[in-house]
């Protein structure tokens, strides 16, 4: 006859983790810390100005332009890099090469290169005179201090983001899904969209949504390049600089939160196609 030193009650159900009150308590105090508490702040300061006077800061031509170019830059790089990250981590997994190793550390430069390092130099390549820009300047193409410049720069750090989200998920694919499909038939097309997409699908899109989420709130690396002209390469976060610098911090507020919630918007949706994708592919 064996004794057990601890009693259990089979009506108890007991936390896999333990400590679950103390943990969680520790969560919410921490995450109010260093989110919830400054967002609110951020919504409070910007309470001070009447409706009108918010109306009148969103909708003011310069406010406008910022926004635009930082979303609407910000949104198209991280359409370029959901394509080529997927090309990108595609060939890393599914082929050998000389330097490989060597190819996939550079993807992580962007992660470990100061932002502002990186914008000197994409400025020092892209600038008429520099190393890429001379050879596209007799072709009419300007790059540096354009809004062509931000979507190089925004590119550039948004990338490791797509690849390093979509890489584990090729790694993982199953490769007699696609002799499966080649022996009855399908061609390569068909394989790609019926096949490897619906897997890879999802991961894209928390990819996209991490390299966009990147992008809107860049500075560094963008303020070097952009040219920073008011209404034609000024971005959101320079004009909130620029307001605080002005000691116009409820105007400053105010941009800020009109990012916050248009950002929350855009990723909400990306977040919902992201879960009708995976339903898609189950």
């Amino acid at each position: 006859m064996t004794f057990s030193l601890f009693k259990s009650n089979p009506g108890s159900r007991r936390s896999v983790i333990p400590g679950f009150g103390i943990t969680l308590g520790l969560t919410i105090t921490w995450l109010s810390l260093i989110v919830l508490i400054p967002l609110a702040g951020l919504f409070l300061k910007s309470a001070t100005l009447s409706f009108d006077q918010i109306v009148a800061i969103l909708t003011s031509p310069r406010t406008l332009s910022a926004l635009r170019v930082s979303f609407g830059i910000s949104l198209g790089a991280a359409a370029i890099n959901a394509v080529f990250g997927v090309i990108v981590a595609w060939i890393l997994v599914r082929y050998d090469f000389p330097f490989k190793r060597v190819a996939d550390a550079f993807v992580d430069i962007p992660f470990a290169l100061p932002t502002a390092v990186a914008g000197i130099a994409l400025t020092s390549l892209y600038a008429p005179n520099g190393w890429i820009g001379s050879l596209l300047e007799p072709l009419g193409i300007k790059v540096a201090f354009t809004p062509l410049g931000i979507l190089v720069a925004l590119v550039f750090i948004g990338l490791p983001f797509v690849v390093r989200t979509v890489q584990p998920v090729i790694e993982d694919m199953d490769k007699e899904l696609e002799e499966a499909a080649t022996a009855l038939g399908a061609t390569r097309r068909q394989i790609i969209w019926r096949v490897i997409l619906p897997v890879i699908f999802p991961s894209i899109a928390t990819g996209f949504a991490l390299a966009f989420a990147r992008a809107v709130g860049e500075y560094g690396s963008v303020i070097f390049i952009a040219g920073n002209l008011p209404l034609v390469s000024e971005i959101a976060p320079l004009l909130i600089v620029i307001r605080l610098n002005e000691f116009a911090y409820a105007q400053a507020t105010t941009i800020a939160a009109a990012m916050l919630v248009i950002s929350f918007v855009l990723l909400f949706i990306i977040n919902l196609l992201q879960r009708w994708s995976a339903r898609y592919a189950r």
